[in-house]
């Protein structure tokens, strides 16, 4: 093969065959000169809606996030065993807006990897292990749940098991997201004597089938057999919740246990459909390469991306309308930091008032929430 043609080829490979799930770090883009005018993301009012887009997601995200890890912290009675998962979930989800999300929309915009060699491998591999831990830790809670309520197990998960299994949680994870990392290559494409960009991409040993196939295994792993079995768990759950008949107290508590469901259920659901279009679509992609030759690929992709990306800050927002402890923890955090910012403005205006004011909002007290 001649070397123009060889890097004609690359080029497609390169920005057009990163479209799993995991490696939503390295952007799809297309240099092609020819095509350049084509291209709807070099539109400035497209790329407005691009950037205002990510930073809404990163920053409800990273905020979202934050919150459900703080009052997780904070709160002794949010420390369960369902709720250190909730927060597992809250990292994995953090990690990605922090790590992933400001690369890939600038990777989008500029069409060139920036970021240096060490990025190169390190991003691509934290988004896929996240991704991974996220669909691990929503089967985790799916099966425990089952566990105790279908099969009235007493015996809830101890707080030193859990912990247990969110370290193999991210174990399994790393592990499985660990070719986006090895087999990954960051070099310099020169295009002409004048036109050269560095690039961030796979780098199988063999054909390029060998990155097919991961990628439709990742789609098997990351979505098609975690939605199967938490489908499974949770129809089994509801139809146990449903029939079931307690009376008195015990009927509260199964009350709880119906609006917990009910919320984690809506969580695998958000899930499921927001990454339905980018599942879909990476998969037309490996099913049939023409794809790839579309006008509007880049254009595709970064809509079906942007709407994937949403489910990362979808979950606090469900904690806060559904569940009532995650609601009366938010409040009472906000409502803290009023009461700080009053509690300062007062001590500044009185300089000479003896005795510190008080900084502590009774409100935070665990056992009110």
């Amino acid at each position: 093969m001649e070397p123009e043609s060889q890097a004609n080829v690359t080029q497609d490979d390169l920005f057009g065959s990163d479209t799993n799930s995991s490696k939503c770090c390295s952007s799809t883009s297309s240099v092609l000169s020819e095509g350049a005018l084509e291209d709807s993301t070099k539109l400035v009012g497209v790329q407005v809606v691009l950037i205002l887009a990510y930073s809404t997601i990163i920053l409800l995200g990273v905020v979202g996030n934050s919150l459900v890890i703080y009052v997780v912290y904070k709160f002794k009675t949010l420390r369960t065993v369902t709720n250190f998962f909730i927060a597992n979930l809250a990292v994995a989800d953090l990690l990605v807006n922090t790590l992933c999300l400001p690369f890939t929309l600038v990777y989008t915009l500029l069409e060139e990897w920036k970021f240096g060699q060490v990025l190169c491998f390190m991003l691509p591999y934290a988004q896929g292990l996240a991704v991974h831990v996220s669909t691990v830790t929503l089967n985790v809670i799916a099966l425990d749940r089952h566990r105790c309520i279908v099969y009235h197990l007493e015996t809830k998960m101890s707080k030193e098991m859990c912990f247990v299994v969110i370290g193999i949680t991210w174990t399994i994870s790393a592990v499985l997201a660990s070719p986006l990392a090895i087999f990954r290559e960051y070099t310099t494409f020169d295009f002409s004597p004048d036109q050269s960009i560095q690039v961030c991409t796979e780098k199988w040993p063999g054909s390029n089938r060998d990155g097919t196939v991961y990628s439709i295994s990742a789609v098997i792993l990351q979505y098609v057999l975690p939605l199967s079995i938490i489908s499974f768990a949770y129809v089994r759950i509801w139809s146990k919740l449903k029939n079931h008949v307690s009376p008195g107290a015990r009927n509260d508590r199964h009350h709880r246990r119906k609006k917990t469901t009910k919320m984690l259920v809506t969580m695998v659901v958000v899930f499921a459909v927001s990454w339905l279009p980018f599942h879909a679509f990476q998969l037309a992609t490996d099913i049939d390469s023409s794809v790839l030759d579309m006008k509007d690929f880049k254009l595709l992709y970064t809509m079906f991306h942007i709407i994937a990306m949403c489910s990362t800050f979808a979950n606090p927002i469900l904690y806060g309308w559904m569940n009532n402890n995650y609601r009366a923890a938010f409040t009472a955090v906000f409502k803290c930091e009023r009461r700080l910012r009053s509690v300062q403005q007062e001590a500044h205006s009185r300089v000479h008032a003896k005795g510190p004011p008080e900084s502590q909002d009774p409100n935070l007290n665990a056992t009110n929430v």
